[in-house]
């Protein structure tokens, strides 16, 4: 430590020069501090809401975003109801509430544009993050899947407001994807069920990600469960109609080979059905 602010020197002098020198320091720090920030306004202090627009866009900018979403939250408040800012301020201050990962005030500040001002440009783009914001607070297909759930219908909403986005393909893959964390919440309940030989209740949850989920990846997991599950009861019909599905989607895959190997041709039971039997020998 330089010997002129060391604890000992201070102690050696007179009380206003300790002073004097803890306020250098102070004032020093918050210097330093200043010259570090990226930018120093504060949003209640712009004179005019346009200014308090152009500031916050520069905090964000600077990835200032805990001071961008107050200045931009502080211009949804002031903002007259049409005033064209105002979506533009609900959707940055959407962005600087997903850049600090609280997605539930992203998701509710993008789906202002679009419900208050569905015309918008930014309609359409504020739609898809509100849907992203949804999904990214389900992460786990264990997990609580309200959130799942929500995502979902706002992907769907926005696919079908905006058929013509180029965004389009990309919520149908979040569809997808999430269509298929809740197969896999399915599967995991019904794989329990089967651990404990409780084939009734697997049945059912295998049941309902095939009828209800057909187009995801799950699908298979599903119905090799409900095989599995059907000849543990002796409802061997039902096991072979599961095969079939197996067998006509998955038909080259070894796990389905091994559990469900192919039947016989017709051809060849009925030949075998033919042939006369050999005489027994005297």
């Amino acid at each position: 430590m330089n010997r002129l602010i060391s604890p000992g020197y201070q102690r050696r002098m007179s009380r206003p020069a300790r002073q004097r020198v803890a306020l250098a320091a102070a004032l020093s720090a918050l210097f330093a501090a200043a010259a570090c920030a990226p930018t120093n306004f504060k949003p209640i202090e712009a004179d005019t809401n346009q200014h308090l627009y152009e500031a916050s866009l520069k905090a964000e900018k600077a990835h200032n975003w805990a001071l961008a979403a107050k200045g931009f939250e502080q211009l949804t408040f002031q903002l007259p109801a049409r005033d064209p800012l105002l979506p533009l301020a609900f959707y940055h201050l959407g962005l600087a509430h997903e850049h600090q990962d609280e997605f539930i005030l992203a998701a509710q500040a993008y789906s202002r544009v679009p419900e208050n001002f569905p015309e918008d440009t930014l309609a359409a783009l504020a739609t898809f993050k509100a849907g992203l914001s949804y999904a990214s607070l389900w992460k786990r297909p264990d997990l609580d899947s309200d959130y799942g759930t929500t995502a979902i219908s706002t992907f769907q909403s926005f696919i079908a407001a905006y058929p013509d986005s180029p965004l389009h393909d990309s919520a149908q893959k979040e569809v997808d994807h999430l269509k298929d964390m809740f197969a896999k919440k399915n599967l995991e309940t019904a794989d329990l069920y089967a651990k404990q030989r409780a084939w009734d209740s697997s049945i059912i949850y295998y049941k309902y990600v095939v009828v209800t989920y057909p187009e995801t990846p799950s699908l298979k997991h599903a119905l090799l469960g409900l095989v599995k599950a059907y000849r543990a009861i002796g409802y061997h019909d039902d096991a072979n109609d599961a095969c079939t599905q197996l067998r006509d989607k998955y038909g080259k895959d070894g796990d389905v080979r091994n559990t469900c190997p192919a039947p016989p041709a017709p051809d060849s039971l009925a030949n075998k059905a033919a042939t006369p039997a050999a005489p027994a020998k005297p």
